[in-house]
């Protein structure tokens, strides 16, 4: 019976990380040093949200079986962040001989975050996260409905 609230709520969570990871992206646009690797600065690197379909538990699984519920066959439960992993294109070199992180030639790596292309992601997340607020909405709404129904 809340299946529905439980997969609108796994979505929920995910996108308002993958918010927040956009919102990290945008916030260290022009961040020249963000990681020390290697003995010397690197750029801030894009962060991107990967996400996957969440499985049933085994112990979900198992007490199905066991009371012979005859549910759809599907073992999907929503949707989990599988993990944060960065970007791997190439950082964007810019010509300013007098910044202080320039190389010999004067040219300082700027991170490869695109501010235009952080906002589209940013709009995605959060309609997909007012798609899931209403879809949980109206599976709240239906069971209440059923409540009242059944009085």
């Amino acid at each position: 019976m809340f299946d529905s609230l439980n997969i609108s709520a796994s979505a929920l969570t995910a996108q308002r990380l993958r918010m927040d990871v956009v919102s990290a992206n945008i916030a260290n646009a022009e961040t020249t040093r963000g990681t020390f690797v290697n003995g010397k600065w690197e750029p801030y690197r894009r962060k991107l949200v990967m996400m996957e379909p969440r499985e049933k538990s085994f112990n979900q699984i198992l007490q199905g079986e066991m009371q012979k519920q005859t549910e759809s066959k599907t073992q999907l439960q929503g949707v989990r962040v599988s993990g944060i992993v960065n970007d791997k294109t190439p950082f964007k070199p810019v010509y300013d001989p007098t910044n202080p992180d320039a190389n010999a030639d004067g040219y300082i790596m700027m991170p490869n975050v695109d501010v235009s292309k952080e906002m589209i992601d940013l709009l995605a997340a959060s309609r997909a996260y007012e798609a899931n607020v209403t879809a949980f909405n109206t599976g709240k709404s239906m069971m209440l409905k059923a409540l009242e129904m059944g009085r």
